[in-house]
């Protein structure tokens, strides 16, 4: 079967990709990305005709994603799986793809372009190297970048970029992240104060906040003959996703931009409720199903939602433990949306893996749960179902030999020779970079660990 190209369109993009000049670099060309910002921008040049906003797209680790985009135009396929038949729509508004590790000096000169006046992120938490509430100056990748090399840390790609520009630029964080758009600043500043020279442009630089959601998982062999099957050429770049797409951005930006809210986002002075929101509920849940779901046997997190039981206490860490800790933005209902949440979860389509979900919780801990926890403590409540998603992080991090994780070797440092329930609780609230020491200081959520390890491990 031939290749999906520009020569080769079963399905035409809904703009004319070769009308499209760059204005959009993205760093994480992941799927996540591919299923969300690109589409976003490419529905806001159908409604407005505007051609400047085609996407460079950064890959920060592997050339993987430019080996499957290039022969291809650019161009891929989002495969929707929802409860009725699958659809497909080829997106075609990335026009270049450039590899990091192998070209950083291009990827600098692309931020500097002056026809670019936004640049997106999505590189997952562990791609802002942070430690605490500011950048990680002994990391050793951006130690190397601070000594001179071509850059190839997102921060030190954005100070780089920076550096050459006359005009500021917009930069939008959409990963999850506490007020993700002024925590980059915080470390881009961090970062340029370390190198002891601060652009001109960061003053007037603009870095909004962003509330991301969409369920992408990993695609598979299968999914890419379902989009060759309905598209008539193979794809080897197609991306799967849920129906639902939601994209709230911080209304702060220094320039021209994408009239992204023609394409179905939304701008607000203030996302911080949304994101809360977004994160306490539907990504705490997500990350608990997928701990007590693994511990379980199930491949998928659809299949946890099917467990009865796990599926309640789903219900339970939202509604007992969640929303008293959430002030909700105008428009959002929380009991509706904490619905909607499992509803989405059960899609059985979504073969979203529980391992896959599981990864990186070290950095997702802090974001996702342990704020939660601190409210609830605060409020002299008993945080009985989010210390459970905590315990089963921990007790999935005892029982899986290799974990994904980017603080493995602590997480492995902390957990030899210990034994015992309370002993797996101690080693691991004793990791400073994941508990503070107001968490590991409080006896009812250390006893509440306990409790739950001591269950899960039994």
């Amino acid at each position: 079967m031939s290749r999906l190209s520009l020569t080769n369109l079963p399905v035409a993009p809904a703009v004319d990709p070769r009308q499209l000049s760059v204005g959009v670099v993205h760093l994480g060309l992941g799927a996540f990305h591919r299923a969300h910002q690109a589409v976003v921008t490419e529905r806001a040049a159908v409604a407005t005709g505007d051609t400047r906003w085609g996407i460079a797209g950064v890959s920060q680790r592997s050339a993987t994603v430019r080996d499957q985009l290039a022969p291809q135009d650019g161009l891929y396929a989002v495969l929707e799986r929802g409860l009725g038949d699958p659809s497909v729509q080829v997106i075609g508004s990335i026009r270049d793809v450039l590899t990091a590790p192998e070209d950083p000096e291009e990827v600098v000169a692309r931020i500097a372009d002056p026809a670019v006046s936004v640049v997106t992120l999505t590189v997952t938490e562990k791609g802002y190297r942070a430690r605490g509430d500011g950048l990680d100056l002994d990391d050793p990748e951006i130690r190397a970048d601070l000594t001179g090399r071509p850059p190839r840390t997102v921060v030190g790609q954005l100070a780089a970029g920076l550096a050459r520009r006359v005009e500021p630029l917009t930069i939008v964080s959409c990963d999850n992240l506490v007020a993700n758009g002024p925590f980059l600043r915080r470390l881009v500043a961090d970062y340029v104060e370390a190198l002891g020279k601060v652009p001109e442009v960061f003053e007037a630089t603009r870095f909004p906040a962003s509330m991301v959601d969409r369920i992408v998982p990993a695609t598979t062999g299968a999914d890419r003959d379902e989009a060759a099957r309905l598209l008539g050429v193979r794809d080897e770049a197609v991306v799967v996703a849920e129906p639902f797409l939601q994209w709230v951005i911080e209304d702060d930006f220094a320039g021209e931009r994408p009239a992204w809210e023609q394409g179905g986002a939304v701008l607000t002075p203030d996302v911080a409720p949304w994101e809360r929101a977004k994160l306490r509920m539907l990504n705490a849940t997500h990350s608990m199903l997928a701990y007590l779901g693994a511990l379980r046997g199930y491949e998928t997190i659809a299949e946890a939602v099917r467990d009865d039981e796990l599926a309640a206490l789903a219900r339970a860490l939202m509604t007992e433990d969640v929303v008293p800790t959430l002030s909700p933005p105008d428009g959002l209902d929380l009991t509706e949306y904490g619905a909607t949440v499992l509803e989405r979860f059960a899609n059985p389509a979504l073969k979203h893996r529980t391992t896959q979900v599981a990864m990186d919780g070290s950095v997702k801990l802090p974001v996702r749960m342990l704020g939660t926890v601190r409210d609830r403590l605060a409020a002299g409540a008993e945080p009985r179902v989010i210390t459970l998603a905590v315990a089963a992080w921990m007790t999935y991090v005892l029982k899986t030999p290799t974990v994904d994780d980017p603080q493995s070797g602590r997480l492995e440092a902390a957990l030899a020779g210990v034994s015992g329930a309370a002993a797996v609780v101690d080693a691991l609230l004793g990791v400073e970079s994941i508990f503070t020491p107001d968490l590991r200081e409080s006896p009812v959520f250390r006893d509440l660990l306990v409790e739950h390890v001591n269950a899960l491990t039994a």
